[in-house]
Protein backbone atom coordinates (compact mmCIF):
# COMPACT_ATOMS: atom_id res chain seq x y z
CA UNK A 1 0.00 0.00 0.00
CA UNK A 2 1.45 3.60 -0.99
CA UNK A 3 1.52 6.06 1.95
CA UNK A 4 -0.22 9.33 1.00
CA UNK A 5 0.43 12.12 3.58
CA UNK A 6 -1.28 14.28 1.64
CA UNK A 7 -3.90 12.52 0.76
CA UNK A 8 -5.59 11.02 -2.39
CA UNK A 9 -4.82 13.33 -5.25
CA UNK A 10 -7.46 14.96 -6.08
CA UNK A 11 -7.78 13.76 -9.93
CA UNK A 12 -7.76 10.59 -8.75
CA UNK A 13 -10.96 10.71 -6.37
CA UNK A 14 -14.24 9.36 -7.35
CA UNK A 15 -16.78 12.48 -7.64
CA UNK A 16 -19.18 11.33 -4.10
CA UNK A 17 -15.08 10.96 -2.96
CA UNK A 18 -13.97 14.65 -3.83
CA UNK A 19 -17.52 15.95 -2.30
CA UNK A 20 -17.23 14.26 0.61
CA UNK A 21 -13.35 15.07 1.33
CA UNK A 22 -14.42 18.81 0.50
CA UNK A 23 -17.39 18.80 2.96
CA UNK A 24 -15.03 17.50 5.39
CA UNK A 25 -12.65 19.87 4.62
CA UNK A 26 -14.68 22.93 5.18
CA UNK A 27 -16.46 21.14 8.45
CA UNK A 28 -12.80 21.83 10.00
CA UNK A 29 -11.80 24.69 8.61
CA UNK A 30 -12.25 26.95 11.56
CA UNK A 31 -11.00 25.00 13.80
CA UNK A 32 -8.23 24.31 11.95
CA UNK A 33 -7.61 28.07 11.54
CA UNK A 34 -7.95 28.76 15.37
CA UNK A 35 -6.41 25.94 17.00
CA UNK A 36 -4.40 24.02 14.93
CA UNK A 37 -0.61 24.91 13.99
CA UNK A 38 0.88 26.55 11.56
CA UNK A 39 1.46 23.49 9.73
CA UNK A 40 -2.03 22.24 10.06
CA UNK A 41 -3.16 25.03 8.58
CA UNK A 42 -0.69 25.30 5.77
CA UNK A 43 -1.56 21.83 5.05
CA UNK A 44 -4.99 22.31 5.39
CA UNK A 45 -4.94 25.18 2.82
CA UNK A 46 -3.29 23.59 0.36
CA UNK A 47 -5.34 20.35 0.36
CA UNK A 48 -8.92 22.45 0.09
CA UNK A 49 -7.27 24.74 -2.68
CA UNK A 50 -6.85 20.95 -4.52
CA UNK A 51 -9.61 19.47 -4.34
CA UNK A 52 -11.48 22.63 -4.81
CA UNK A 53 -9.69 23.48 -7.81
CA UNK A 54 -10.63 20.03 -8.94
CA UNK A 55 -14.00 20.29 -8.03
CA UNK A 56 -14.43 23.28 -10.34
CA UNK A 57 -12.21 21.30 -13.95
CA UNK A 58 -15.29 18.91 -13.02
CA UNK A 59 -18.17 20.74 -12.36
CA UNK A 60 -17.67 24.08 -13.58
CA UNK A 61 -21.56 25.18 -14.06
CA UNK A 62 -21.89 23.68 -10.01
CA UNK A 63 -19.80 27.09 -8.89
CA UNK A 64 -21.12 29.37 -10.43
CA UNK A 65 -22.69 33.12 -8.41
CA UNK A 66 -26.19 33.38 -8.71
CA UNK A 67 -26.84 36.84 -10.95
CA UNK A 68 -28.70 38.13 -7.70
CA UNK A 69 -25.57 37.49 -5.73
CA UNK A 70 -23.47 39.69 -8.21
CA UNK A 71 -23.61 43.60 -8.18
CA UNK A 72 -24.41 43.87 -12.02
CA UNK A 73 -27.22 40.86 -11.63
CA UNK A 74 -28.49 43.03 -8.41
CA UNK A 75 -28.70 46.33 -10.74
CA UNK A 76 -30.85 44.59 -13.41
CA UNK A 77 -33.06 43.02 -10.80
CA UNK A 78 -33.57 46.38 -10.09
CA UNK A 79 -34.35 47.79 -12.91
CA UNK A 80 -31.06 50.17 -13.15
CA UNK A 81 -28.74 50.06 -15.92
CA UNK A 82 -25.03 48.20 -15.97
Amino acid sequence: MTHRPDGIPGPELSDAALVRELRQLHRTRHSTFLEGSEDAFETHTRRMMELEREYLRRFPDAASPDPRRTRAGRRRAAGLSV
